[in-house]
């Protein structure tokens, strides 16, 4: 098929035409009020619920609020978290907080901003921000370690305080103390270190309390099966 088209005359072939509509454009635009952003100087105000890049946190006594579960890592669709656990020994530097992470690193350069590390996470440990301009001269700069996310992350006012609840409840003299101490004795000597457990869990409750108390032997197991 073939389509005919009209010659140009004289005036349109000067573009004329479209060079006064541009002009008028502009005209009209130039005497009203400026929008243009002048960035980096002026900062975009960034909304409530805005999802910018992942950050650790701490609470207030400035403790790592991750214990390590690899829940983000796992969920995570373009794999950029990377976490690497303590090991049964834990990290005595933290006090009684259960497996703070020995390295934890996100690669911005992966990170889509989904927002499903925060909402998998079951301590309230990583929370995603309102930066949304990272940049840098290598990549290597943009795989954030653990002391980067904290660092940019802040203190997260954690009205539950789990883990100073945890240590007054550990306490000699307390019923998950007594428990602790005789669990943890007996997994020293016991050849089937599940089962003496078992067996010293039902010597101080009966089935409908173990459930309260089953985070007590949760490190002794974890530490059993590393044998």
């Amino acid at each position: 098929m073939i389509v005919k088209r009209a010659k140009l005359n004289l005036w349109e072939r000067l573009y004329l035409p479209a060079i006064i509509g541009g002009f008028k454009v502009t005209v009209r635009h130039f005497f009203k009020k400026k929008v243009t952003m002048q960035y980096p100087e002026e900062k975009w105000v960034v909304p409530e619920g805005y999802r910018g890049a992942p950050y650790l946190v701490k609470d207030q006594e400035g403790r790592t609020k991750c214990v390590s579960c690899q829940l983000c890592e796992f969920v995570c669709p373009p794999k950029a978290i990377r976490i690497v656990p303590p090991g049964p020994e834990g990290s005595p530097e933290v006090g009684n907080v259960e497996k703070a992470p020995k390295e934890f690193e996100i690669n911005m350069l992966r990170c889509i901003f989904c927002g499903y590390c925060q909402e998998v996470c079951p301590e309230d440990a990583i929370f995603l921000m309102k930066d949304y301009s990272l940049t840098s001269s290598t990549r290597k700069e943009l795989i954030y370690d653990k002391e980067k996310l904290l660092e940019l992350g802040g203190v997260h006012n954690d009205q539950i305080r789990k883990w100073k609840t945890k240590a007054r409840e550990a306490e000699p003299g307390t019923i998950r103390g007594e428990l602790a101490m005789s669990v943890q004795a007996n997994l020293v000597h016991a050849s089937d270190s599940l089962e003496t457990a078992a067996v010293e869990i039902e010597r101080f409750f009966t089935s409908e309390e173990l459930f309260d108390y089953e985070d007590v032997l949760q490190p002794f197991i974890y530490s059993s099966r590393e044998r």
